[in-house]
């Protein structure tokens, strides 16, 4: 039955919006939507049990609407279009009180110099932040705690 998936994988499917999920699927505790064309993080907010949503590879500019998902731990955000300005959203997902890791390699935001700091000072709960490629295809992923 739909209804009690756990994970769901959609990808490479040219999903241009995130429609029907939360209603169709509340027990997902897994989604990869990565390498679509989706450009607002939205309906999303039923999934009370998803813990990991992978939406690497889509036109994301704001991290929003995930207030509600309570259980997520991990979000991958990896090459999407979020800049200095939509950076100054990832204050929404304080509320994520378990969000340990965040994924944001590739994005246009993490080429401004404090961007980590402000993140790790708006997500305190954070474990790992992943960010912009350094040197030698080197992360700046160290953990936090």
């Amino acid at each position: 039955m739909i209804s009690t998936l756990e994970e769901v994988a959609l990808h490479q499917q040219n999903i241009e919006k995130i429609e029907l999920l939360g209603q169709l699927c509340p027990k997902l505790k897994i989604l990869y939507l990565q390498n679509n064309l989706i450009g607002k993080i939205q309906n999303l907010h039923k999934l009370k049990e998803l813990e990991y949503l992978n939406m690497a590879v889509n036109n994301v500019t704001k991290l929003q609407n995930l207030q509600r998902c309570e259980s997520l731990k991990k979000l991958d955000l990896t090459i999407n279009f979020i800049g200095k300005a939509g950076l100054l959203t990832v204050e929404s997902l304080r509320a994520n009180i378990h969000l340990e890791e965040l994924f944001l390699l590739g994005n246009p935001c993490t080429d401004w110099h404090g961007y980590r700091h402000y993140v790790v000072a708006k997500l305190p709960q954070l474990k790992k932040l992943v960010g912009r490629v350094l040197g030698f295809g080197i992360g700046d992923s160290e953990g936090l705690g």
